[in-house]
């Protein structure tokens, strides 16, 4: 029993991942929810984005609220107060950088960096993967464009 103790205790300690450890930007909208209504199927998708961003950086525990609360705005803002309510509590509960999951706070660096800020070097770092993305996206409708203009 003592064993396991030992284990689990050294599993809740946060990890020292080093800056190089960043993994590219990646989001999957609005993660186990739907991304809008069954009318409009994207409606709030933009806001999951957005949310995915900061949960991706990682950083304080007040970072997290803060992202938390940008999102509830944000899908209130399209219309559905309600839904923001339901997702708040969603994140809230689901988000803890302690669950093993993709969406989790700080997925962007290894499981178990918990809640810690980010310093001068990861917040260059962020900033640089979010230059790619944008990049990376902004080429990827100018093939698309292109496609659909040679057919």
């Amino acid at each position: 029993m003592k064993f396991i103790l030992v284990i689990f205790f050294f599993l809740l300690i946060p990890s020292n991942a080093s800056a190089g450890d960043l993994q590219p930007f990646t989001s999957d909208g609005c993660s186990a929810f739907p991304d809008g209504t069954i009318v409009e199927k994207s409606l709030w998708r933009k806001c999951c984005v957005e949310h995915d961003k900061a949960y991706w950086a990682g950083g304080s525990v007040n970072m997290r609220k803060q992202a938390d609360v940008a999102l509830k705005v944000c899908v209130a803002q399209v219309g559905e107060p309600e839904i923001a309510k339901l997702m708040l509590a969603g994140v809230r509960v689901g988000g803890s950088p302690y669950w093993p999951t993709s969406f989790r706070w700080g997925y962007g660096w290894p499981y178990l960096r918990g809640y810690k800020e980010l310093t001068a070097e990861e917040k260059a770092m962020v900033e640089n993967e979010m230059t790619v993305f944008v990049q990376t996206t902004i080429n990827q409708i100018r093939t698309e464009q292109e496609d659909l203009n040679a057919n």
